[in-house]
């Protein structure tokens, strides 16, 4: 009697048809006036490690573009604030990036000075005077949006 046949091999690498191309990726900023001042962050990790920016970072599966604003100024800055009226949209592209930022105005919720401190991917976090954002080290971009709309 003859031997049986070898097992067929098994695909153990998904077709390129089936692999889903990157897409951009949906994300939110903060946009906190408290006192005649601005809530930014200095990015701890990359795009723009070491600049300022304000707080924010991208929208999770299922969470509300609201949500996830009050989250990402938690994680970031330890303040909780509730999300305010849309501001405007960037888009930012680069090496291995593609964001579509959602930007909304936010109000404090308690005491802004007490709980304010640095987390998450967040370096530094700073109550910076309004007449003082245009000398600091800012992201791409944000000096011109803050201006735009008439944040500055």
């Amino acid at each position: 009697m003859a031997p049986p046949p070898p097992e067929p091999e098994r695909a153990t690498a998904v077709s390129a048809e089936l692999v889903a191309p990157p897409r951009p990726e949906v994300a939110v900023g903060a946009v906190v006036i408290h006192d005649g001042r601005l809530l930014l962050i200095r990015r701890g990790r990359g795009p723009a490690l070491g600049q300022w920016s304000v707080p924010g970072g991208r929208v999770e599966w299922g969470e509300t573009l609201a949500r996830a604003v009050e989250r990402e100024v938690a994680e970031e800055t330890g303040l909780t604030v509730q999300c305010g009226p849309f501001v405007g949209w960037v888009e930012r592209m680069g090496a291995g990036h593609h964001y579509v930022i959602m930007d909304f105005r936010a109000d404090i919720v308690g005491d802004a000075a007490v709980a304010l401190r640095a987390g998450d991917d967040a370096a530094e976090a700073g109550w910076i005077p309004l007449s003082e954002v245009p000398a600091v080290d800012l992201v791409d971009g944000l000096l011109g949006f803050l201006r735009t709309h008439h944040i500055l």
